[in-house]
């Protein structure tokens, strides 16, 4: 008798629906860039993610996140982490799909668009559980060239039987990678490290050290290996490969400070540490520590690109999904024409990141040899799209993903502020890839470094886009200007935020152009390259491709 109220007009999780199907433009691009054969696989993903338990799944590994135990009950030092079980069986679904490492273990036409594909759709469940991946997945090329060291790992990091097991490298069946890079005094200046590394039986590449030094941030501490920086006898700094457990099974001298308290990424841990007199091997060549490890942070930082983006996916079909439920003033939310030029200007960003995502995925099958009858003139444009366009993507995409995710939390209004549904984790998660493997800024310079390095390469980047943009005279003149702001680049680090910022907005209109209806690229080129739009979402003009932006977003299941 005491009920004073029915439960109305309000929006149904959104569960049990394929992440794949759904997404007209995930699917254009993973035939288009040559993963065709990759689609029932991803089909079969895109199920499982969005089934109601794998969503709960990422919902425990967040709410309990992982728990440090640096000593057992004896006192004895154990640097242990304790996991949800969600966490592991996140873990498990990445290992199966082959994220961490298929794409070098198992090579052929179109892996990395395929992988690319897998990670992308993974990041819209859970992000946290991509880090251990991700880093592993970068670290195989570097392992594969120390020849003795990869034979007793290469059958651990080619399975797709996750083994979550805290214990020795000879007793896993698969294992997880890390890197051990950022120091407090130092964070993004890496020549800054005071770590040291000592000699144990002569000095030299895959000669074992004795590391004594602290990391600020050390990724997933319970990693089985990490690549660690440190300086060695000559004050050079070398790169050096730090199991967390000993050949004789003993811990290696890894002491877990503490776990970061971060705002997102909440299942994975990010910790603290001292180097006791931990042993490591020192690997590639002595004195090219940073080098080495930079060539690993090309491969996370495009992984930070599709993470963004995916973050970007999930958190606008959840705004939309709400927006097709829930009503206001006598209609629904997306019949209203404000909404729909916020959710149409939406649809557009993540449609044109999506496709940026996917393509420099592609060259990195092409950069890799993976890109049949792909000749000498269309390898170096790859190589240039793969170094140039990476890191210009990584600051703006990242950059674009908080404001994006705020937006679509307040299309939910307060019901997406609060902690029960996704969209609070959402907008938290969103700022971390804008942060880990260098900072905006630092994108903004290897733009301008890359640029330095590669004219020839930055001079096909050009004549890729103009090609393109002959027949759009907005375009023509905006590549005139980044023309000439790319010759005074080197020498203007004033504006490298803005080079990088219109080599990614050109990039996108092109490849809208190519390959979306041209409404759609209309609709980009009109807002996007004029000076008095774009500061936030929902400035679109009166354009017919509203409703096919978010059709083609999501279909009205």
């Amino acid at each position: 008798m005491w009920e004073t109220h029915e439960v109305f007009n309000q929006v149904p999780d959104l569960i049990d629906y394929n992440l794949f199907a759904t997404d007209t433009v995930l699917r254009e691009a993973v035939v288009r860039e040559g993963a065709a054969w990759r689609v029932p696989a991803l089909e079969a993903q895109g199920e499982r993610l969005g089934r109601a338990e794998t969503q709960r799944l990422a919902e425990l590994a967040n709410r309990h996140p992982p728990v440090l135990q640096t000593h057992d009950r004896l006192g004895h030092r154990v640097d242990r982490i304790d996991f949800h079980p969600a966490w592991h069986s996140l873990m498990g679904l990445l290992y199966a799909d082959g994220v961490h490492g298929a794409a070098w273990t198992e090579p052929g036409a179109g892996v990395h668009v395929a992988r690319a594909a897998s990670f992308f759709l993974h990041g819209q469940v859970e992000a946290g559980s991509l880090c251990p991946v991700t880093m592993t997945f970068a670290a195989i090329p570097v392992l594969r060239r120390e020849p003795a060291l990869y034979a007793a790992l290469a059958d651990k990091l080619a399975t797709r039987d996750y083994d979550g097991r805290d214990l020795p490298l000879a007793a896993k069946r698969s294992i997880t990678l890390g890197m051990g890079m950022t120091e407090k005094q130092g964070g993004s200046d890496l020549r800054a490290n005071t770590t040291r590394a000592r000699p144990l039986d002569g000095s030299g590449r895959s000669r074992d050290y004795a590391l004594v030094g602290h990391k600020w941030f050390f990724s997933v501490p319970t990693c089985d290996a990490h690549l660690v920086l440190a300086r060695t006898e000559d004050d050079t700094l070398g790169c050096f490969f730090v199991p967390r457990w000993l050949d004789d099974g003993r811990r290696n001298a890894v002491r877990i400070q503490r776990l970061k308290d971060k705002l997102g990424n909440r299942s994975n841990a990010s910790g603290e540490v001292e180097f006791q007199d931990a042993v490591g091997t020192l690997i590639g060549e002595p004195g090219r520590g940073i080098p080495t490890l930079i060539e690993m942070a090309a491969q996370t930082r495009l992984d930070c690109v599709l993470g963004s983006t995916a973050l970007m996916r999930r958190a606008l079909v959840e705004a939309l999904h709400h927006a097709r439920h829930r009503s206001s003033f006598g209609h629904t939310l997306i019949d209203q024409p404000l909404m729909r030029n916020l959710l149409a200007d939406l649809a557009l960003e993540c449609e044109a990141a999506t496709m940026l995502a996917m393509r420099l995925a592609a060259t990195v099958d092409t950069d890799s040899g993976n890109t049949p009858d792909a000749g000498a003139e269309r390898c170096a444009l790859a190589r240039a799209w793969r170094r140039i366009l990476v890191p210009a993507a990584k600051f703006w995409i990242c950059k674009r993903a908080v404001a994006f995710t705020g937006e679509c939390m307040e299309v939910w209004g307060g019901n997406g502020y609060v902690e029960d549904g996704p969209m609070a984790r959402l907008f938290r998660e969103a700022p971390v890839n804008s942060i880990w493997e260098g900072s905006g800024n630092v994108m903004c310079l290897d733009v301008l470094r890359a640029l330095a390095r590669d004219p020839e390469g930055a001079a096909l980047l050009l004549r890729d886009f103009g090609d393109t943009c002959a027949g759009e005279p907005v375009l023509a003149t905006a590549l005139h200007t980044l023309a000439s702001a790319l010759r005074a680049a080197a020498d203007n680090e004033w504006q490298a935020r803005c080079v990088a910022m219109q080599l990614v907005l050109i990039a996108q209109a092109c490849l809208l152009l190519r390959h979306a209806p041209q409404a759609v690229a209309d609709a980009f080129i009109a807002s996007r390259f004029d000076r008095r739009r774009g500061q936030v979402a929902g400035l679109l003009d009166a354009t017919p491709a509203a409703a096919l932006l978010i059709e083609r977003a999501w279909p009205d299941l």
